[in-house]
């Protein structure tokens, strides 16, 4: 028996099943996946090397070491994967508007 919410009559099974669905999943997964282990293996890099290694002691320019320059490429970092995030929002909202349309339709989703 499908699954249906109290309140309307959506079939989660279906629409978890149709093609729109699984291709708005499938991006997902591509773009979030490989997004999240950079800024994890990003972020991690840091403390590992302060850490364990003397490589980031180096001078970069100034009095300032490599160290404090990883750092602040950090910032840049999270507000470059925060603008990119945001913009490819944008493109699974509509793949999302697609499948609410989609089961509209199909009379899945109720009005």
């Amino acid at each position: 028996m499908p699954k249906k919410d109290n309140n309307t009559s959506i079939d989660f099974e279906k629409i978890a099943s149709s093609n729109k669905f699984q291709q708005l999943m499938t991006s997902k997964k591509k773009f979030i996946v490989p997004l999240t282990i950079f800024f994890l293996v990003f972020y991690f890099t840091l403390p590992f090397l302060t850490s364990y290694t003397n490589i980031l002691n180096k001078i970069a320019f100034g009095d300032i070491s490599w160290a404090w320059v990883f750092a602040f490429a950090q910032f840049i970092m999270t507000w470059v994967l925060c603008i990119v995030y945001v913009k490819k929002a944008s493109y699974f909202d509509k793949l999302a508007d697609e499948v609410i349309e989609e089961n509209k339709k199909k009379g899945e989703i109720g009005a």
